[in-house]
């Protein structure tokens, strides 16, 4: 940020009597061409204001006042001087962009630079109203800075001024850069530790000698003979932003189902690695807080069976129409807090018609889940895991079939005389899914202020810094399967996509449920508590 010899950031609370003459608020200051640049009210209360030269409150406060005395109504100039000031300024709304000059400037000098003004306000403030200009007062003056520095107009455009106010920092980047290494080296060297365990499990069932520390399928159960399960690698990956959390799992598809409770080894080097200072946890940088702790949090009445069924859509459309692909994964996953409940059964109802494909874990019983519908382990003696996440079946669904696609949106930008007038609407296709916290998010061009919102079903957020306008709404069901959402902004088509959706829904996609669990001795029902999340790993209109 430039330096600059100013008096007030915003205005002092300096106090002088106002009965004197009123010339000596307008002392000519030749030396300096622009004097201050201010936002005010049409009665001439300043509501932010930034001076180049050296200048008392009273003095501004003075020449304000003024101003609207000053006017002529009912002529077309956007300027008016005095014997020693000139004022330049520009309505908007209800409140008036004022810059104060000496009176030997240049004139079309001094409105390109009141234009600038102009068109920075914008960039920070979503209404041009007095809260609004209050609010973002210290942004503005950083912007006012960049214009106009010791009391002379800086070569600068609308996007220099926001890469200037940024403060991008090299020193920022190499920090992160850093950092990053350091986590993917931590998360490989867990991979390989892992990997050592898994050998020196095998290592040991091979010699007939028990591992301690691992737990899998019947862990009570199992003798120096007997094939246990594979220890789960618990790598909790930070790369990537997640859309929602997930159970800790591997992202790799052959080992996606491995059960088995977590080693002490595991545990040790997780710890040690926390107490060099490393941050071991899943990332949720893509998702909105709220959206976030709405997934995190666990059901109301959570029962001693729990299931947890997951979907995960990943979606890429055109934007004339047409679905490129459209792949969704699924995944029941099984934690049983009482371990009287370990040897019980599921019962599958699978209601989906669009064809996808299912695959039960190696431990659990196909033939049996073949027949009839049951999640079982192959060995009905065997105990599911206690207080871990179990996952018995996934689902996969791939399909280019427009007739799948769960959301559509169809946005229609068409070039007009000032830009572009931009209708977008969305339409839901399954009746049956209930879409919450939707977030349509639209990019704009840079630079050209905020949209012009026609009609719109719902709310909007326009996002400056981001030049994003999302379209918010709180949900989206067969009661309100489409809306729409128009505006004018300058650009040219293509501006606005690629359309990013978001969304949380308690209803999956595919009518994949558990019904009833039941008990492997004497086929008792058992009481379980479910937990349904349909999530958006990636949703675009390119």
């Amino acid at each position: 940020m430039r330096e600059c010899s100013l008096v007030p950031v915003l205005l002092s609370s300096v106090d002088s009597p106002l009965g004197e003459n009123l010339d000596s608020f307008f002392q000519p200051q030749l030396y300096k061409l622009h004097q201050s640049a201010a936002v005010c009210t049409k009665a001439g209360k300043a509501i932010v204001s930034r001076q180049f030269v050296e200048m008392t409150r009273t003095r501004i406060e003075g020449l304000l006042a003024a101003f609207p005395k000053l006017m002529n109504t009912g002529k077309q100039h956007t300027f008016v001087e005095t014997e020693s000031v000139r004022y330049v300024y520009q309505p908007m709304e209800k409140l008036y962009m004022v810059l104060i000059t000496t009176k030997n400037s240049n004139i079309l000098e001094d409105l390109e630079t009141l234009r600038l003004f102009s068109r920075v306000i914008p960039e920070y403030c979503r209404a041009l109203e007095e809260n609004e200009i209050s609010e973002h007062c210290f942004d503005l003056i950083f912007a006012f800075d960049e214009i106009v520095a010791l009391g002379y107009r800086e070569n600068v455009n609308l996007a220099q001024i926001r890469t200037f106010t940024e403060m991008d920092s090299h020193e920022e980047k190499v920090f992160r850069a850093v950092r990053e290494t350091q986590e993917r080296e931590a998360k490989a060297e867990m991979r390989r530790k892992a990997k050592e365990l898994q050998q020196a499990r095998r290592d040991a069932e091979r010699q007939g000698k028990k591992a301690p520390g691992f737990g899998g399928f019947g862990s009570s159960a199992v003798s120096g003979g007997s094939t246990a399960a594979m220890i789960t690698e618990t790598i909790i990956e930070t790369d990537k932003p997640k859309v929602a959390p997930a159970p800790a799992r591997p992202s790799g598809p052959s080992k996606a189902l491995k059960l088995g409770a977590k080693g002490k080894e595991v545990d040790n080097f997780v710890d040690k690695l926390k107490s060099e200072g490393e941050t071991i946890m899943s990332s949720n940088m893509g998702k909105r807080t709220s959206e976030a702790t709405k997934v995190h949090a666990p059901p109301i009445n959570m029962e001693s069976v729990h299931m947890k069924i997951e979907e995960k859509i990943t979606l890429t459309c055109g934007r004339d129409g047409g679905l490129q692909n459209m792949e969704l994964h699924g995944m029941i996953m099984l934690r049983i807090s009482d371990d009287k409940f370990g040897r019980i059964r599921l019962h599958v109802e699978n209601e989906d018609k669009k064809g996808v494909q299912l695959q039960t874990h190696p431990n659990v019983d196909k033939k049996l889940f073949t027949a009839e519908s049951l999640i079982g382990l192959k060995n009905p003696e065997k105990s599911f895991p206690v207080n871990s996440d179990v996952g018995v079946l996934k689902w996969r669904l791939q399909t280019t079939e427009e007739s799948c696609i769960p959301l559509t949106i169809n946005c229609w930008p068409s070039e007009s005389g000032n830009g572009c007038d931009v209708n977008i609407e969305y339409e839901l296709q399954e009746d049956n899914l209930e879409l919450n916290d939707v977030v349509i998010t639209i990019p704009l061009p840079s630079g050209v202020g905020a949209p012009v919102i026609g009609e719109i079903d719902g709310e909007y957020r326009h996002d400056s810094r981001r030049n994003t306008l999302e379209w918010c709404l709180p949900v989206i069901d067969a009661k309100n399967k489409s809306g729409s959402l128009e505006f004018s902004i300058a650009g040219q088509p293509n501006d606005f996509f690629p359309v990013q959706v978001s969304f949380i829904s308690k209803k999956n996609y595919c009518n994949i449920q558990v019904t009833k669990v039941t008990q492997v001795e004497g086929n008792s029902p058992v009481r379980f508590s479910t937990e349904t999340t349909f999530l958006v790993d990636k949703y675009e209109i390119l």
